[in-house]
């Protein structure tokens, strides 16, 4: 893998906490616009932009891209976000239920992404890449940073235990969640060339979260270098920012199923249907955090106030196959197909997903309210089971993967020239 240290652009120490936010998409723009409040330092002003006008503009008005592009220039012009003068790599640590996972965040190469070596295991929408784009495109830099995965590596790992034993840059709680936050700087030109020398043996990363944003980058990297006549090669905008992670330190929660009818089946039909490929145990009452599936191919539905376990039986999924032993393949296939004629997961109106970090709780929430009609838990997918799937070219089904801790908006950006 072709990476390189970056002059990034991040906010002073004591502005840190009032400039980071969440990621762009994992709230609406209500939910942006009540924790930005009164701040007018918050990131959501840049990745958020929307709230910057009246309740009701909508986030694709072009209006709105540019003001994007004004609150970054702002950002820089007040003093907010500051480019260190040195290319230099750095190290972001996050900690989630006393668990800590280490990444580096570096300049991934755009024709790394292009060419397959930077690996991909969700399909992407051309809308969401255009919106991404454009917002690129305005900055001119790269606002949020991509998350990837790459096999364990020693080298890295004892420069990492090298800079996460000295103080950090940054350490904060993020009060939306509670989780730690510290960010360390790497500025020696030993550990420097080590880290990009290392990097170059890895045969391959992984996008574990923010398919739409590694594609957005590279595409605009590669349109950048197709209008410049005198492109060498070199130039920032032939790289874009990711966070790498250790493989062996992400975790992956589960990400649910919510339906809104049973198309047209009464709760005994369904349930009778079921049994064709799944072994239905009833559950007895109890917190719903205590229904969720306790492995591989077994599933939680919640039904008419009642859980439900539902076992796939022999047969009905293909072990030797990278996608075929997925259970968000095998439900898919097996209830939101065959059974519910939910075809299409992406466009559906009749399906809702629910991150992992909600719980169970919120599936139940979500039926008992009458919302929904049904719920369906799945076991998490695996990191391993992720790459197995990158490495074979395969694509996983829609709505698969849930990554926590989210990576923060704001500690750290790069611009493209």
């Amino acid at each position: 893998m072709k990476v390189k240290p970056f002059k990034g652009i991040r906010p002073p120490k004591h502005l840190v906490e009032a400039v980071e936010s969440r990621p762009y998409d994992v709230l609406n723009s209500e939910e942006a616009r009540a924790e930005a409040g009164s701040n007018e330092k918050s990131l959501y002003h840049i990745i958020k932009p929307e709230i910057n006008f009246p309740v009701g503009t909508s986030e694709y008005d072009e209006k709105v891209y540019t003001s994007a592009a004004e609150h970054f220039q702002k950002f820089q012009d007040e003093g907010w976000l500051v480019q260190d003068n040195k290319e230099q790599y750095y190290i972001y640590a996050q900690t989630m239920n006393g668990k800590t996972q280490y990444g580096l965040v570096v300049c991934a190469y755009v024709d790394d992404y292009m060419t397959g070596r930077i690996k991909k295991h969700e399909l992407t929408r051309r809308d969401k890449e255009e919106d991404r784009m454009k917002h690129v495109r305005v900055n001119d830099a790269n606002i949020e940073p991509v998350f990837f995965a790459y096999k364990d590596d020693a080298v890295l790992a004892n420069i990492i235990a090298k800079y996460t034993k000295t103080a950090p840059e940054y350490d904060f709680i993020a009060p939306i969640d509670g989780f730690g936050h510290k960010f360390w700087v790497i500025s020696g030109d030993e550990d420097i060339k080590a880290i990009t020398d290392e990097f170059a043996r890895i045969p391959n990363m992984y996008i574990a979260d923010g398919h739409h944003r590694s594609a957005a980058a590279a595409l605009v990297g590669a349109e950048k270098a197709r209008l410049n006549p005198q492109h060498r090669g070199d130039e920032e905008y032939n790289y874009f920012m990711a966070v790498c992670f250790p493989a062996s330190q992400l975790t992956i929660l589960d990400y649910n199923r919510v339906v809104k009818d049973l198309n047209g089946m009464t709760s005994a039909e369904f349930l009778h249907a079921l049994e064709k490929n799944f072994t239905l145990t009833p559950l007895p009452d109890g917190d719903a955090e205590s229904m969720k599936p306790q492995h591989l191919h077994q599933f939680s539905l919640y039904l008419d106030e009642k859980w439900y376990h539902l076992d796939a039986k022999q047969g009905t999924y293909d072990d030797s196959d990278p996608i075929g032993v997925l259970d968000v393949d095998i439900s898919s296939r097996l209830i939101l197909d065959e059974i519910l004629e939910i075809g299409d997961l992406r466009s559906s109106q009749r399906i809702d997903f629910v991150g992992g970090l909600r719980g169970l709780g919120e599936l139940k929430r979500r039926v008992d309210s009458g919302e929904m009609r049904a719920a369906l838990a799945l076991y998490p997918v695996s990191m391993s089971q992720i790459m197995d799937i990158a490495d074979s070219g395969k694509i996983m089904p829609p709505k698969a993967t849930w990554f926590e801790p989210k990576l923060r908006s704001g500690l750290i950006i790069h611009k493209l020239s």
